[in-house]
């Protein structure tokens, strides 16, 4: 029976096929454990982890919409020493490429984190998220300007020797422009797309249906624009491409790879 070697080469990082999860869908990893063996993915992504511990946003922080859904998490985590003393020994055992994002609400946290992940050996790659569209502070504000993002991203460039992927928002004017601009800063890799800012409102209670008001809407209604800003990266841009938004099944990961990404 013949096989197809999956092996993808992904900037400086080799990965045994091009399935990665996306942050903050998959935690750790160690919740998905006793459904399936998570070393099979070509990459497990952690969820956001920051300096200090984040409470999030008050609930709701989920609500459905048409062929999607809204949520507004607010990137809560244990902050950095938790995750380490907590995380870390069960990422260790892993047989698969390890990537931790990193979210800061200032340029020196975001370099501090940065830092203290590199020097871990299972820790093969940092995402940096610029482009949570649901925290007030952070995220976002980082990846709406190409000169705040070049400035992130140099700053974490010149604190942690390690492959840097960045995490590109579509809630911008021009995203090839941002793309370019965390490229030059030394950036290695690309992700797009975090998701797209929206809202819903509970017509019952005459008030936004999500705590935080605004959140972040993923799932299968954002494939076709994915898909888009993917493209226009990869055409435009020489950096590798994680592809995401929408994805469902083997078809869908393929319209990402032939739009551009090296990765889904």
């Amino acid at each position: 029976m013949a096989t197809v070697d999956l092996t993808t080469k992904l900037g400086p990082l080799t990965l045994k096929n091009p399935v990665m999860v996306s942050s903050g869908t998959f935690g750790t990893g160690e919740e998905f454990t006793d459904f399936f063996d998570v070393n099979m993915l070509g990459a497990l992504v952690t969820k956001a982890v920051s300096l200090l511990p984040r409470h999030g946003n008050p609930p709701p922080r989920i609500i459905e919409t048409p062929s999607g859904m809204l949520n507004s998490i607010g990137l809560e985590n244990p902050g950095i020493d938790k995750f380490i003393e907590e995380k870390i020994p069960f990422l260790e055992k892993l047989d698969t490429c390890v990537i931790v994002n990193v979210a800061g609400s200032s340029i020196d946290e975001y370099a501090e984190v940065s830092a203290r992940l590199s020097t871990i050996k299972c820790v093969q790659a940092l995402e940096l998220n610029i482009s949570c569209p649901n925290v007030k502070k952070g995220g976002i504000t980082f990846g709406t300007t190409p000169d705040a993002a070049a400035e992130l991203v140099s700053a974490v460039r010149k604190a942690a020797d390690i492959p840097l992927i960045v995490k590109l928002s579509p809630n911008v004017t021009d995203i090839v422009e941002i793309g370019r601009a965390v490229e030059n800063a030394g950036a290695d890799m690309l992700s797009l797309v975090n998701t797209f800012r929206g809202m819903a409102i509970d017509i019952a209670k005459r008030r936004p249906a999500l705590g935080n008001i605004v959140g972040g809407l993923s799932g299968p209604a954002i494939r076709p624009l994915a898909l888009y800003n993917v493209y226009q990266i990869a055409y435009h841009l020489k950096l590798p491409v994680i592809g995401m938004g929408g994805i469902m099944d083997a078809s869908h990961a393929v319209e990402f790879l032939l739009a551009g990404a090296s990765a889904v």
